[in-house]
């Protein structure tokens, strides 16, 4: 549930489930608040879980169950996965080291059941988890004016300089934690990380004191991912191999041994993964899983769709088989053959590029 419900009532949201959890859909006019954001910025409150996890052994424990390098130093935090042992993401996360603690944000739904399966793995180590999901609210803050947004409001300290690196500071009277992100939205994006407590004022701070920034919920988070070419964990990171993705942001080929990476080896020793995510200039709006032809023949499925504000057009990602053939390519829409053409990835350029934007060897 949103920590601020009538908050965003009072800003005319609708709301849904996401993961679980209830957030923004809308607070009206998606499209016009999504070029809002990519003209100036705007503010989310983000539906993470949150982990806590304390003890003298926790970066240790947690590097070691994690396919990226989790950062020894304060102030630092890596993007990673946790994979099965077929290689494939069974969540992904954000770790950032805080000091006497690790926080982890998770996909809503996955936060719980990875703290129990954390726990019940831990043995002789000095580690304790804790789902502190309800204690904290995250308000992503994204557009080609974040930086001048957060440098209006932020006290005690500055903009942090570096992705994936928080500086602590003051909105108002509230302590936050000020987070530089990885532009999954294609624009210059930050994360301010508060007490429950403290939401409210820190959600009227950013978008009605210094620069003021427009609210935005799901719908325009989605258009703005996608347009982006950023991969989301629901729609395409799920169970699949990172490497078909082209997730090397959040993979360290030269870690030790963890779940899953003898897999995921074994994939970037062959040359190139057998799917690729694409994206695809389309004709009409396909669903979720919606095949992709190449003439006759079945190369792929779309993970999402939907009408891009900035290009007026219907866009798509989808995965396709790696030799994509050269025939013309089609989509099925409503059981019908649509026209589809492979476009370079971003489908449209911000002010910053996406550290998901796939990227392949």
């Amino acid at each position: 549930m949103t920590v601020l419900r009538s908050v965003h009532e009072a800003h005319g949201a609708t709301f849904r489930e996401v993961g679980g959890r209830r957030v923004v859909d809308t607070y009206g006019r998606p499209e016009r608040t999504h070029r809002a954001v990519r003209n100036v910025v705007g503010t989310i409150e983000h539906g993470y879980g949150v982990i806590v996890v304390t003890g003298e052994d926790r970066v240790e424990y947690v590097d070691n169950a994690v396919s990226n390098r989790v950062p020894s130093e304060d102030g630092a935090g890596c993007y990673a996965l946790l994979l099965d042992p077929d290689g494939r993401v069974d969540t992904d996360m954000y770790v950032y080291n805080a000091g006497e603690r690790l926080l982890v944000f998770t996909p809503p739904q996955t936060a719980a059941a990875l703290a129990a399966e954390w726990d019940e793995k831990t043995f002789i180590q000095d580690v304790d988890f804790e789902v502190a999901t309800d204690d904290f609210a995250v308000f992503g803050v994204h557009g080609p004016k974040a930086t001048e947004k957060i440098a209006s409001v932020l006290h005690q300290t500055g903009t942090p300089e570096d992705v994936l690196t928080f500086e602590r500071g003051e909105l108002g009277d509230a302590g936050v934690t000020v987070v530089r992100t990885d532009n999954l939205a294609g624009e210059e994006s930050y994360d301010v990380v508060c007490g429950a407590a403290d939401a409210e004022a820190v959600f009227d701070t950013l978008v009605n004191r210094g620069l003021n920034a427009v609210p935005f919920g799901y719908r325009t988070w989605e258009t703005l991912t996608l347009e982006a070419g950023s991969p989301l964990f629901d729609t395409e990171i799920a169970g699949a191999l990172p490497n078909d993705l082209g997730l090397r942001n959040a993979l360290d080929f030269e870690k030790g041994c963890y779940v899953g990476q003898e897999v995921v080896s074994r994939i970037e020793n062959r040359g190139h993964p057998t799917q690729r995510l694409v994206g695809l200039a389309v004709e009409a709006v396909p669903a979720p899983g919606a095949a992709v032809f190449a003439g006759d023949e079945h190369v792929g499925e779309v993970s999402r769709a939907g009408q891009s504000p900035m290009r007026e057009a219907p866009i798509a990602l989808a995965t396709v088989d790696w030799d994509l053939p050269a025939a013309s390519l089609t989509v099925r829409v409503d059981g019908d053959p649509v026209g589809a053409q492979r476009v370079d990835l971003p489908f449209v350029d911000g002010s910053a590029r996406s550290a998901r934007l796939p990227a392949y060897e």
